[in-house]
């Protein structure tokens, strides 16, 4: 059983990059993500109880999650220190599409609850894309008034 669950996760893990060079990308990232939490929910709900911890899962959210916020917070923290020096567009980049992943799932989760709409994985992909696509026309923009006021200097276009 232990051999069909490995094998089972890499065949996913494999489908997912291969998925991940071409077609819908940012719907392959997020499955990926999905199933290698779910691996490792998996793995850790065994090694629990075959260390004889019989955790509850409010238990093993609050270790887990403890634990995955602390290393997530010094990972970032090292990340943003780097980054800063460099830009801090993609600082605030990382912010909001974090953000924005945490509320287009929180909104298929309220229609879900509500039954005001349709909770599909798709709506989320399409609104992350969307602000992907928003995104590179900002930095567009920024690169030709940035260009334009390089070309022109401190004068007025419009003179």
């Amino acid at each position: 059983m232990r051999e069909a669950q490995d094998t089972c996760f890499s065949i996913e893990i494999g489908v997912y990059n291969v998925g991940l060079l071409g077609g819908n990308v940012l719907s392959n990232a997020l499955r990926l993500i999905t199933s290698i939490l779910n691996y490792f929910h998996d793995k850790l709900v065994l090694l629990t109880h075959s260390l004889g911890l019989h955790l509850n899962d409010k238990q093993l959210h609050f270790l887990v999650i403890g634990l995955l916020g602390i290393v997530l917070f010094l990972v970032v923290h090292k990340l943003f220190k780097y980054l800063v020096r460099y830009s801090l567009t993609a600082i605030s980049f990382i912010y909001t599409f974090t953000v924005l992943v945490v509320l287009v799932f929180a909104i298929e989760i309220e229609q879900k609850l509500t039954g005001r709409g349709n909770m599909e994985f798709q709506d989320i992909v399409e609104g992350l894309w969307g602000f992907l696509v928003a995104f590179i026309l900002y930095l567009i923009f920024r690169c030709v008034a940035c260009w334009l006021k390089k070309l022109f200097g401190n004068q007025s276009i419009l003179r």
